[in-house]
């Protein structure tokens, strides 16, 4: 069994794929690196292909019809061979020495035959164009170099979040937690790094910088106009992600606490590309996503419409409207995320 399983989702991914599979290569026979060609058009799968051939210990090369990015992790978690279970983007890459370090503490786990659930990391905001690349640090809310778990985590305050690109997932928990993103859906990383972790108990974070999230490209995902007009696949997600924390059977207050707030800063984002894409057909889903969370969970909607996110995207009229479009403007110059 191999230590870490690395799935790279990739469509159309010829252009940077190398730079990627480069990265990960210094793993080494630990390590296999699942290239998910998604469907692709150009010469992804070429370019997969030849890799495989060059480190077949190493590389499998799985080609699908299109299914999304979803359906490429999917198809991941599926062919997993390994004990843990990453996601890296064809368009990001990894640190080679905090790589190393990762390696290794997994492999200290395994040598004396213990295991964790999650094992996080700190990533860098890649930002093109940007001068000063932000680091998303989880140092001071999580215990380090040592097990944990949420007892003793810290609350994370807003804009600290576990995202996909800090987290190495336990396969068989994956399994474990049922989780199937939908296919042919953006935003979805956001449902691998919130579904299974009510199956999460034994944490670890080691205080490096391991993953490299390249971000400023005008054709991605997370670009404010792409995010606008593809806004129903947004709404999808955050449903889901409402749907995940009415039915789970909490038992640890750190978790749920967590949990919440993680769903309320998508809402919020779901409101707010709402409110910038200015039409009608706009602000009746945006008026729809509030029915939904009420008619889903009341407590949870009155939750939400009574906390300061809540009410900051929920000002009435078209003023308000503007009022809550400028607060994200700044917030946005402030952190960059998109």
């Amino acid at each position: 069994m191999k230590l870490l399983s690395i799935a790279v989702p990739c469509y159309n991914s010829e252009a940077y794929m190398e730079r990627c599979i480069k990265s990960l290569l210094p793993g080494g026979e630990r390590v296999e690196i699942l290239l998910v060609n998604d469907g692709s058009k150009d010469r992804t799968a070429e370019i997969a292909e030849s890799y495989a051939a060059k480190y077949p210990t190493i590389i499998r090369a799985i080609h699908q019809e299109n299914k999304g990015h979803g359906g490429a992790v999917n198809t991941g978690i599926a062919n997993a061979s390994g004990k843990y279970f990453k996601v890296v983007d064809s368009d990001d890459k990894v640190a080679e020495g905090p790589y190393k370090e990762i390696l290794d503490t997994l492999q200290e786990f395994e040598d004396r035959g213990d295991y964790l659930d999650l094992l996080v990391s700190n990533f860098i905001y890649d930002k093109q164009g940007a001068s000063h690349k932000k680091v998303m640090r989880y140092a001071h809310f999580f215990p380090e170099k040592k097990v944990f778990d949420w007892k003793s985590a810290s609350n994370l305050p807003m804009g600290k979040y576990l995202l996909m690109h800090s987290m190495i997932y336990r396969t068989e928990l994956l399994h474990e937690s049922g989780m199937v993103l939908p296919e042919h859906t953006f935003y979805v990383d956001n449902l691998f790094a919130y579904e299974p972790l009510p199956y999460v108990k034994k944490m670890y974070y080691l205080d490096v910088d391991f993953y490299l999230y390249y971000i400023g490209r005008e054709d991605q995902s997370v670009n404010e106009q792409i995010m606008i007009k593809r806004i129903d696949q947004q709404l999808r997600v955050n449903k889901r992600m409402a749907e995940v924390y009415t039915k789970t059977e909490f038992t640890e207050e750190h978790l749920k606490k967590y949990m919440y707030s993680y769903l309320e800063i998508i809402t919020t984002v779901s409101s707010i590309m709402l409110i910038r894409g200015g039409e009608r057909e706009h602000l009746v889903k945006k008026r729809e996503l509030l029915e939904f969370l009420k008619g889903l969970n009341e407590p949870l909607y009155r939750k939400y419409r009574r906390r300061l996110l809540g009410v900051l995207t929920n000002l009435p009229g078209s003023v308000g409207r503007k009022i809550s479009s400028g607060i994200y403007r700044i917030v946005n110059k402030v952190y960059g995320f998109n």
